[in-house]
């Protein structure tokens, strides 16, 4: 019982240890997410599915800033394209991320839009530089608040690189 005690701890302080250098300084970070994944809701949709691409540097330890691209097909309204940059924030190096982001988003018939955001996610590894990045998201719409305003899951997979 010591020994299987023993292991665990081990194991438990060596994820710990590379967790810490996957959010240093100098690190490029590369992901892709599924959003919306039918559990997104605004006021308009009630099903938007979504890929987003990612792309940040860490510019201190824990500190990563990215600009992101991101196409979503809507149910009752048109496809929706948007770009935008943002920022997260990992907390005492365990995975668990806070993000704000803003973003301009083009609807090819009905609206343009300027939408900033949050989001709280974990980054859970994988490997050493692979995660797995589920997260929930708000994003707060300028246009029309009851309508466009959204609040939704995403999974992502994130590369971090040095």
């Amino acid at each position: 019982m010591f020994f299987k005690r023993l292991a665990f701890l081990v194991i438990v302080i060596a994820m710990a240890s590379t967790a810490n250098a996957q959010f240093e300084q100098g690190k490029i970070f590369v992901g892709s997410s599924l959003t919306g994944l039918n559990m997104s809701y605004s006021g308009l949709d009630h099903l938007r599915l979504g890929i987003q691409a990612q792309g940040g540097y860490f510019l201190e330890d824990n500190i990563l800033v990215h600009a992101n691209a991101e196409f979503r097909h809507s149910e009752n309204s048109d496809d929706v394209y948007s770009a935008g940059v943002g920022g997260r924030y990992y907390i005492i190096q365990n995975g668990i991320f806070l993000g704000a982001n803003a973003k301009w988003i083009h609807a090819r018939h009905s609206y343009n839009d300027v939408m900033p955001g949050v989001e709280v996610g974990y980054a859970f590894f994988i490997n050493g530089s692979v995660t797995i990045e589920p997260a929930i998201y708000y994003n707060q719409s300028f246009k029309n608040h009851s309508d466009f305003s959204e609040i939704g899951l995403k999974i992502g997979l994130g590369i971090y690189l040095k």
